[in-house]
């Protein structure tokens, strides 16, 4: 005798709110009649410890007593906006741009929401590398943990090396794969 899996069907949203620290939180979507859970577990089975408000996010959806709940993550895509606004850099860099540029895979060294900024080390170099809060959020991440693995898109500023973008090491690899 087999059990059979829950039935599962795929939905598109946008994170309502997502608390790293309470390991869990709600997406919203015209496709469900209520919010979606989100806990901790699944978003980092996708390869992400935190998600930011705001951002898309297409998920597989079961039904649980308790309601709607996300099992995977299937894709993130930052909160919708315009050019990548460099402050001191004097420039604005299109989402094509930043598409364009490599990405490098990156041990986060420490990062301090609180502050606003924190730094990362690409594999196989000294140097580190600057990544804003905003930069962060505009890449669908709320957070970063020291030690986290990510894949970082980087230009060159006035004060050393900066990221334009953050990916997760895992949808990065998936990318790359296909």
């Amino acid at each position: 005798m087999t059990l059979e899996e829950p039935a599962t069907h795929i939905v598109h949203g946008h994170v309502k709110w997502f608390d790293p620290a309470k390991g869990f939180g709600f997406i919203v979507s015209n496709e469900a009649e209520s919010d979606i859970l989100l806990h901790a577990n699944v978003l980092r089975n996708y390869g992400q410890n935190s998600v930011s408000d705001g951002a898309m996010i297409t998920v597989r959806v079961q039904q649980s007593p308790r309601g709607a709940q996300a099992v995977e993550v299937v894709s993130v895509q930052a909160p919708a906006g315009a050019a990548l606004p460099l402050a001191d850099e004097g420039n604005l860099m299109s989402a094509e741009d930043i598409a364009a540029l490599a990405l490098e895979p990156s041990r986060v060294k420490w990062f301090d929401k609180a502050k606003g900024f924190g730094f990362a080390n690409v594999f196989g170099r000294n140097d580190d590398v600057f990544i804003h809060v905003e930069v962060l959020r505009m890449s669908g991440f709320a957070d970063l943990q020291a030690g986290e693995a990510v894949c970082l898109r980087i230009i060159e500023g006035k004060r050393g090396r900066m990221a334009v973008q953050v990916a997760s090491w895992e949808a990065a690899a998936r990318t790359e794969r296909g």
